[in-house]
């Protein structure tokens, strides 16, 4: 059952329910007014899910609460052995439990790299259109970037291997991944991921690997750690994991870098003692153990539900939005829409999407070179609320 009251959807089974999250400083629900101008939007653009997490992390979290005593807390053995198993499991990679570094989230932890091992100045690598912090943290701490466009072509995303390599001979340091893509939803492939890090090694860039979205990949694709393809590849990785968009946690902000190699742990660390980090909260440290060790049925539901609410989109479009089309994922739960036939501005897509269809989504210009004319939606949340964002999508373009 689902209501619509004053306050925005109550969200009233596992993933059909319908809970308010007006109220709770949600990002997504509570900023509409800051980041749209309105308050009537519905929200379907931040990446995080309306689903509640697995039960046995809320539970954790109530034991935890019920004990009492919040005082420094420490990441011990426990979530790091979570973690480890977690990746063998899930993505057949052997980890050291001392390669493991700790962030309150992905972004941060790139800023901290970035910071690390490079110098103002030095250029970092990225493949636009991608995840805008990519270009933030790159230039909020004075380096530049250096961009490789991806190719869209027929419907889907590539890589120009030719346009990659050019630009790493141009003195790059860093080459920042996505891998799933964001905002594309491909997942890249072994040969893919192979061609990208052998030509890092004959240029001696260092990869960082965003691997935030590796757990939410559909059937028929297979997420692959770049770092554990060949044993060369992890001394030049860091690989950036959370418990955030699998389990939808992100307020818990807690994450950790995959760093194999000592010497650059060791400068991680060297900045993180400047910040004067030393560890996460409490309850990111709690929520992030019980998410690994125990959310995986959890998140076989979620990705059938997903996939699902993916298929019933991608028929909508067809059916109803014939000059859109629908990037077809392979992994995340945002799509990325293909609006250019409409031949509308990038404001006059924005204007409709707001004033005709009250839908709040990304603008796909906020992604870099490539994003003109498309628009990244979100589609983890119930389906009477997808069903809602649909009729809205038609709305306001149809």
């Amino acid at each position: 059952m689902t209501i619509l009251t004053g306050k925005g959807y109550l969200i009233v089974n596992e993933f059909k329910t319908i809970i308010d999250r007006k109220g709770t400083s949600s990002v997504k629900w509570d900023m509409t007014k800051t980041v749209f101008g309105k308050e009537d939007i519905l929200p379907m653009w931040v990446a995080d899910m309306d689903f509640l997490p697995p039960r046995e992390v809320t539970e954790s979290l109530k034991e935890r609460l019920d004990h009492g005593i919040f005082g420094y807390t420490f990441v011990g053995d426990g979530p790091a052995e979570a973690i480890a198993g977690w990746v063998k499991k899930r993505h057949g990679w052997d980890i050291h439990t001392k390669w493991l570094q700790y962030s309150p989230g992905v972004v941060p932890a790139i800023g901290t790299i970035i910071q690390a091992l490079t110098e103002p100045g030095d250029k970092v690598l990225v493949q636009s259109p991608v995840y805008t912090p990519f270009f933030s943290m790159t230039e909020e701490n004075g380096r530049v970037i250096e961009n490789a466009p991806l190719v869209y072509e027929n419907g889907t995303y590539s890589i120009s291997f030719t346009e990659f390599e050019e630009s790493l001979k141009k003195g790059v340091k860093v080459f920042l991944l996505c891998n799933p893509h964001n905002p594309s939803g491909r997942v890249w492939t072994r040969e893919e991921l192979t061609k990208m890090a052998d030509l890092c090694k004959k240029y001696d860039v260092i990869i960082v690997s965003d691997e935030i979205h590796s757990d939410l990949v559909y059937k028929s694709h297979t997420h692959i750690p770049i770092a554990s393809i060949d044993e060369s590849y992890q001394d030049m990785t860091i690989t950036c994991i959370a418990p955030s968009k699998t389990f939808n946690l992100a307020g818990l902000q807690s994450s950790a870098m995959i760093t194999p190699n000592k010497d650059f742990r060791e400068k991680i660390a060297g900045v993180h003692k400047k910040q004067g980090f030393f560890t996460l909260n409490t309850f990111g440290i709690t929520g992030m153990e019980a998410a690994y060790r125990h959310g995986e049925r959890w998140l076989e539901n979620i990705l059938d539900y997903l996939s699902e609410n993916a298929a019933i989109t991608k028929s909508y479009v067809e059916e109803h939005l014939p000059d859109l089309h629908l990037v077809e994922p392979q992994g995340t739960y945002l799509l990325w829409i293909d609006c250019s036939k409409l031949g509308l501005t990038d404001d006059e897509l924005k204007e409709r999407l707001l004033e005709k269809g009250r839908l709040g989504l990304e603008p796909g210009p906020k992604y870099g070179k490539g994003g003109e004319g498309f628009v990244r939606m979100n589609i983890a949340c119930p389906r009477e609320i997808l069903m809602d964002g649909l009729d809205r999508l038609l709305k306001a373009l149809g």
